[in-house]
């Protein structure tokens, strides 16, 4: 087993990696908890709930389980209220501790009802896709969506552990395997050349699901996330940078309508699109450019953006959260594995727009769910 810790103002914790670790959540439970919560939804129910649930009652404590609809389409006010409805429902208290067993959908709703219900219980994430273990369940962020943007309604509240079972990324399909190396290999893009390196030398051995590769890559992704959540939690300087490439996959997650791209695709596109953008606008050298696309092409997510229209993009791009009033700022690269965190010339933008919206049927992102 692997062990990394986080820790941070709003609270310490390990993140555990190791196959099989989904039956020792018992591991996990306080000692004081009342009733447990697995929150999940039909797809990963069907696999591994009962597994969960099995490895939950060992504890002798009440185990309740609420099923949420699949698909980030749900990821909303309005699913978040079914949470609140069976806790309530069943006369969960303070000391009930929400078990998110799913993909970042469930992670970040699972959390974000943890945050609130009774202004505040604990909760643990048991992330059952790769993106997840390497990112959306590492630093406690949580949110639901607004039709007006992604993540837009939300808390940082921290999890009190992160159970990775690298085990059940066996089931996890190719598309989705592909979404999870895109946030990956950002952590080498923005802060590790050298593991950027080993991700091209690694590309079809992460992709195979090679277990030596898996065990590696997600290790040092939740080093690395680690690193930067425990310098700086909310999010007010340096964790900017874990947005590399979100700017540009916000708006193709908001303009295609949520769910039609799964949110590590867009990244991966958004990925190669800032990288332009850090050619024109921040020194990046161009070749390092052509590297973060090949890169983005070899684990297999889309490297040309969908044709949403200039202003339309940059209509979406201003209702990202990094928008500083009314000023677009993108993450880019001075050069390979640095960020920093920039105001960029519209002008520039549009090049970089250009340069990466498919205009060819030949380049139009064939995404096929």
């Amino acid at each position: 087993m692997k062990q990394v810790r986080v820790e941070t103002p709003g609270g310490n914790y390990s993140i555990q990696i190791a196959p099989g670790r989904l039956d020792r959540l018992a591991e996990a439970v306080p000692a004081d908890a009342t009733t447990l919560v697995l929150v999940t939804n039909p797809t990963v129910a069907a696999l591994y709930a009962e597994r969960a649930e099995r490895a939950l009652s060992a504890t002798g404590k009440r185990v309740l389980r609420i099923e949420l609809p699949d698909g980030e389409q749900y990821k909303d006010w309005q699913t978040l209220n079914l949470i609140f409805d069976g806790m309530l429902a069943q006369h969960c208290d303070r000391k009930a501790v929400i078990v998110a067993l799913g993909g970042g959908v469930i992670g970040d709703i699972a959390g974000f009802a943890a945050a609130v219900y009774m202004r505040g219980i604990r909760f643990i994430q048991v992330p059952t896709t790769l993106l997840s273990q390497v990112d959306s369940s590492v630093g406690g962020k949580t949110a639901v969506n607004h039709p007006i943007g992604k993540n837009m309604l939300g808390a940082f509240y921290q999890p009190i552990s992160v159970e990775i079972d690298t085990d059940v990324l066996n089931t996890l399909p190719a598309r989705e395997v592909s979404a999870g190396l895109a946030e990956v290999i950002k952590y080498g893009a923005i802060l590790d050349a050298e593991f950027f390196a080993w991700c091209e030398a690694h590309a079809q051995d992460l992709r195979a699901l090679d277990p030596q590769a898996l065990a590696h890559a997600i290790a040092r992704s939740c080093e690395l996330k680690a690193f930067v959540v425990s310098q700086d939690e909310r999010e007010t300087g340096l964790r900017a940078i874990l947005n590399f490439g979100h700017t540009f996959a916000h708006a193709i997650e908001a303009g295609l309508g949520f769910g039609a791209w799964l949110h590590g695709e867009a990244v991966g596109c958004g990925m190669v699109q800032a990288a332009e953008l850090s050619a024109l606008a921040a020194g990046l050298v161009q070749a390092d450019a052509e590297r973060i696309r090949a890169l983005t092409l070899a684990i297999g997510c889309p490297v040309y953006a969908p044709d949403l229209g200039t202003e339309r993009w940059f209509d979406l791009m201003q209702g990202d959260k990094k928008t500083e009033a009314g000023q677009l700022r993108f993450i880019l690269l001075p050069k390979l594995g640095e960020a920093v965190r920039t105001p960029a010339d519209a002008a520039l933008v549009r090049q970089a727009l250009d340069r990466t919206v498919a205009k060819t049927a030949g380049e139009q992102p064939a995404v096929v769910a």
